[in-house]
Order: C-alpha cells, then structure tokens, then sequence
C-alpha cells in the first residue's frame, strides 16, 4: 500500500540521515543506505514501484530547482573558467580510462570508447544536497561544481550522438546537436522576458499559492523540455531555478519549494536510489565490480580535481569538488541503456554498471565531506573567474 510504502521511507530516511549526521557525515549518506535495507536486497519491505518512481523523479527535480534558486547569476557567469576546466578534466580521465579498461578486457574499439563516455558521465543532484549541508552551495566551489554539471551534461550528450552516428547508430548528430542549442536558446530567452512575465501576472490571481504554483509549472516544463531535447531533466529544473533567482519572487518560492520537497519529495528520492539496487547473481562478476567501481571513482576525482587545481582552487577545495563530481547518477544508467540496446554493453556488464552507479553515489558524500574539511583548512579560491 502506497501511503504505507511513504510512512516508513519518511520516518526511515529522516531517522537514518539523523544518525549519519551524528557521525559526522551528510545525511544523505544514511539516506541512500536506509533505501538498500528497506529495499529487496535487505528487508525487501519497499518495492521499486511505478508511482515511487514517479515521485523520486519530481524529487530530483525539486531538489535541483532549489540548487537553482539558490544560485548567484553573477558568481555563476564569473565561474566559467573553473567550471569548464573542471568538466573537461572529469570527462577526458574517465573517458580514457574505460578506453583503456575495456581494450584490456578484450572488448571492441566501439565498446571500449562507450565504456569511457557511461564512465565520463556525472550527475550532482547527491551532491547538491552534501553542499547544503555543509553550507557550500553558494560557495565558488559549489558554483564550480554545478557550472561543471551543466557542461558535463552537454559535452557528453554531444559526445554520444556523435559516437553514435559514426558507429550507424540510431541518432543523428546535427539533428541533436540543433535540437540541444534550440533549448538552451529558448531556456536563456525565456528566463529574460517569460518567466518574470508569467509569475508577474499569476501572483495577482486571486487564489492560494499562485506564485508557487507559476513557479512550479515553469520548473516542470523546463525540465520536461530538456528531456525532450537530450538534455537531463534536472538541468532543466536547475535552469528554471536559475531563472527564478533573479527575480523578487525568489525567497518566497524558495521557502515554500523547500517546505514541499524535504517533507516528502526529496526523501524518497534519496531513498528510492538504495531501493533500486539489486546484488543478485553479483558475486559472479565481483572482480570486475571492484575494477570498475575504483576506476569510476579514481578517473573522475583525479580528472576533476586537477581541472579545479588549474583554475586556481587549493588542493583540498580541488579534492572536494572533484569528490562532487564522482556520483554518475541516473545520467549514467541512460547510457547504459543506450549500450545494452545497441549490444555495446551486455547483460552481465550492464548488472554490474548499475551497482557500480549506486557505489559512486554512496561514495560521494563522505568523500566530499572529507575533502572539504581538510580543504577549510587551507586557501580556497577568491576569484574564480
């Protein structure tokens, strides 16, 4: 029974993140745990459902929605240098790093180079919420970290449709490549002239919450839009948030956005992470797991961090954000799917890239927390322009 189901997530993950807390570490990390025992590889009490799903996707977009309201436009802009060296440096490491690793395990050219772009992937919307916790999302670390997301984002998007016309596949790359300008485009015209437009006129509806609900409504089309273009859906909301955070509107939204996401939405998105794992028949593969979950988690720290290094950050801050930028998240397994339909990842290295997904998200936040407090200790980055 659904309303069960969110009972015992919510008084789980709540429980769970006060204990990881207490133990000096994110509480998304006792979050992302909790899910693994309540899911079917534990207890099995939590099923990874139709409607969980569903709820865990707007949780992902709320949650990155409030990371873009809470963005500072100008610092932002100021922080293009460190967050393309940053996404340059966590995508040519990992991406030559599975080349390699796959030419050793005997696979196809084709494979091998699929194998370094699913491992060049990131997706920050773990460790987003390790940032809020330690109170750097607006820091020029964290705004390094998300400009580097967004880029990350693009770039290998980009990179797959490409590969992906070389190799006759089904996506051609002009039409994408148009298709992803068109919405960044249309993204960056509509948060100047439409979205100030839109909430101005829906706050003087005469109804409840008509700013939160103009607000949410343009968060959910951006998001919906960037994933009809190829673009991740939480870049989208990240966008809209953005978009939003220029406006006299933002603290309102903020505070009532955040009300509704960390009572319900949220949670079961960090819950719903662990709840998805499945170990079965792992044990076969376990040597290559632990391969791929070190080169996973190695290419994009060290990849990252020396792109954090160059744009001027301490080693500490380079670490952290290069920690940030570990967790492949659900850009990932898209690619994974992708390969398992083109027959460029089998069934067995697909089982095992799932996992493999799931510890890079649960490595994440400790790391960061880790490197960030030994990063406080030293010379952070004043100007990250």
């Amino acid at each position: 029974m659904l309303v069960l189901q969110l009972a015992l997530i919510l008084a789980a993950s709540k429980l769970a993140g006060n204990i990881s807390v207490r133990l000096g570490q994110p509480s998304v990390l006792g979050e992302l745990l909790v899910g693994i025992i309540l899911g079917p590889s534990v207890l099995g009490v939590i099923h990874d459902t139709d409607i969980l799903k569903e709820m865990s996707e707007i949780g992902v977009i709320l949650l990155m929605f409030i990371a873009g309201l809470e963005t500072d436009l100008k610092e932002f802009l100021r922080s293009g240098k460190s967050s393309t060296l940053v996404a340059v440096g966590g995508i040519l490491v990992p991406l030559l790093g599975g080349y390699f690793l796959g030419e050793a395990l005997g696979f196809s050219s084709e494979q091998s180079w699929f194998m370094g772009l699913l491992l060049s992937a990131t997706s920050v919307s773990i460790s987003v919420q390790a940032l809020k916790e330690m109170d750097r999302l607006k820091s020029p670390e964290g705004t390094a970290i998300l400009g580097a997301a967004v880029l990350d984002d693009i770039l290998v998007m980009i990179a797959l449709a490409f590969f992906m016309s070389m190799i006759g596949g089904e996506v051609h790359f002009g039409t994408m490549l148009l298709t992803k300008g068109l919405f960044f485009a249309g993204a960056i015209f509509a948060a100047w002239k439409v979205v100030p437009w839109i909430l101005e006129k829906l706050a003087l509806l005469k109804v409840d919450q008509s700013v939160l609900s103009a607000a949410l409504i343009i968060c959910f089309l951006y998001a919906y839009l960037a994933d009809l273009s190829g673009v991740s859906a939480i870049i989208g909301a990240y966008m809209a948030g953005v978009a939003i955070s220029v406006t006299e509107f933002k603290h309102e939204i903020f505070e009532k956005t955040e009300t509704i996401s960390y009572s319900l939405f949220v949670p079961v998105f960090f819950t719903s992470v662990g709840v998805v794992a499945h170990f079965h028949g792992i044990g076969e593969s376990f040597w290559l797991l632990v391969i791929l979950s070190i080169l996973a988690v190695f290419t994009k720290l060290i990849g990252a961090s020396w792109g954090a290094k160059a744009a001027g950050f301490s080693w500490g801050s380079s670490l952290g954000i290069g920690a940030a930028m570990v967790s492949r998240g659900e850009v990932a397994l898209i690619l994974a799917n992708i390969g398992l339909e083109h027959q460029l990842v089998s069934q067995e290295l697909f089982t095992v890239l799932v996992v493999v997904v799931l510890i890079t998200t649960i490595a994440t936040p400790p790391m960061m927390k880790w490197f960030f407090t030994v990063g406080s200790k030293g010379k952070t980055l004043k100007n990250t322009g």
